[in-house]
């Protein structure tokens, strides 16, 4: 059952992106699906690569940005992480067993045809394009497990977004009820925060 629920998320994790990421895990837990990251955990005894292969082996789903193109500036040069594990995940659904056949996930890009200057062998696939909108990418997240799940209980559109909208305006006040600095909340801490909202909001309602 947990892997039916597993949702692999592959984007950036610095300070740049954290509202997006933050906003992908928000949806993600408020659709009643369990966020996975190479953050959820930190063990020094397991490799990064082999933790991400264990989380992508455990996901029926996964969410890929591949928005990060960039030059480093230290390096002046890109970053392939997310290119690489949205390649295991595909690797995993083409060679995997039956199992792991099931996996269907999502790819966004900052626009939608942007990735075929830097990944063509990607054209012809469906990417959905957030503009660097939190919000835009609360809705592609909602409507893709829609989609993917075929599950009949998941919030409206409208009643998510309004709910992250409010959560996000009010995510420093919540973490300093908890004694938590916003600015440096780990991942763990961060999820329970959402799983406490979302009660909180299906209470209301």
């Amino acid at each position: 059952m947990a892997a039916r629920l597993g949702v692999f998320i592959n984007c950036p994790f610095d300070g740049e992106y954290k509202a997006k990421f933050q906003a992908i895990v928000f949806a993600v837990l408020a659709c009643g699906f369990k966020a996975r990251c190479a953050l959820e955990i930190d063990d020094a005894t397991e490799s990064r690569i082999a933790k991400i292969e264990r989380i992508i082996g455990e996901s029926r789903f996964g969410i890929h940005d591949i928005s990060r193109t960039q030059l480093d500036v230290t390096s002046n040069l890109p970053r392939f992480n997310m290119p690489l594990e949205l390649g295991i995940f595909l690797g995993a659904k083409k060679f995997g067993d039956d199992e792991q056949k099931k996996k269907q996930c999502m790819i966004c890009d900052v626009e939608q045809y942007r990735f075929q200057r830097f990944i063509s062998d990607l054209a012809g696939m469906d990417i959905k394009a957030h503009d660097n909108d939190p919000v835009r990418l609360v809705s592609h997240v909602r409507d893709f497990l829609v989609s993917a799940s075929r599950r009949k209980t998941l919030p409206s559109t409208e009643l998510l977004l309004s709910s992250y909208v409010e959560f996000a305006r009010t995510l420093h006040l919540l973490a300093a009820d908890s004694g938590l600095d916003s600015d440096n909340i780990v991942f763990a801490d961060f999820e329970r925060l959402v799983l406490a909202w979302h009660r909180l909001s299906l209470m209301e309602n």
